[in-house]
């Protein structure tokens, strides 16, 4: 039977090969009526495929008397990171992202200090929380919308994310070292939570995209017209990367 609708979790999980034998043909039926559902599908095992051919020869590896130095003593976190950096440029030149180099080390301290930390700490902090996540919550969506645009002086829109299957919790106005930012989280149907951490970055630097791991989180972030974006959550990579695309698009 051909199922109405099959959710962006069922797609992911189909590609991962985690449905059961039923439910796996009904959603090759559904994909075979739905093309843009069928084509993002294929999008994802294309990276899938990636990040085998990159990632696989690192983990064959085991570091020995051979390795340089370098190698042996930062082990294999260390060695993952240059090429999942690599890896996630590929990617998202596979999604329709518009890179450009971080040649500019000072921009880098900068996103790192003023985005990355402030919004990975305030995304442990608050995506715990089981009564109060959020300050205003999804039912306000408008004043939400309102509030942090006039306290942030950027017009700034809560992304709908239901495509990518998440819901809106609400958001909260955070203190971020000399400026205020603004956070958006969202929940999944299995109950887990990504944040939309947002603030105006004072870079010299029109637009940049990065990717970074920190304390089990998988953190996405990016600088358009001195406003820095960073998606933080917990989700895999590949699902999180479709999310940082669709947000780095609503914001053009």
């Amino acid at each position: 039977m051909n199922p109405e609708h099959v959710s962006s979790e069922e797609l992911h999980a189909y590609v991962d090969n985690q449905l059961d034998a039923q439910r796996r043909i009904e959603v090759e039926a559904w994909l075979a009526t739905h093309g843009d559902a069928a084509r993002q599908v294929d999008d994802y095992r294309a990276l899938q495929q990636r990040l085998h051919r990159h990632f696989d020869p690192v983990l064959a590896e085991h570091p020995g008397t051979s390795l340089p130095k370098s190698r042996a003593v930062f082990g294999l976190n260390h060695l993952l990171r240059p090429a999942m950096a690599i890896l996630l440029m590929l990617a998202s030149g596979l999604l329709g992202w518009s890179l450009k180099s971080a040649d500019d080390k000072n921009v880098e301290a900068v996103a790192y200090t003023d985005l990355v930390q402030p919004a990975a700490f305030a995304h442990q902090v608050y995506s715990s929380d089981p009564n109060y996540p959020v300050e205003i919550p999804a039912i306000r969506r408008a004043s939400l919308n309102q509030w942090v645009s006039k306290r942030m002086h950027t017009d700034l829109q809560a992304p709908d994310l239901a495509a990518s299957g998440f819901r809106l919790i609400g958001g909260r106005l955070l203190p971020s070292t000399n400026r205020m930012a603004a956070q958006f989280m969202y929940e999944d149907t299995q109950g887990e939570r990504l944040t939309i951490y947002i603030r105006r970055i004072a870079a010299d630097s029109n637009s940049s995209f990065e990717y970074m791991d920190q304390d089990n989180l998988h953190i996405f972030y990016w600088i358009n017209n001195f406003v820095g974006y960073a998606v933080v959550g917990v989700q895999p990579a590949t699902r999180l990367i479709a999310v940082a695309n669709a947000v780095n698009r609503l914001a053009r």
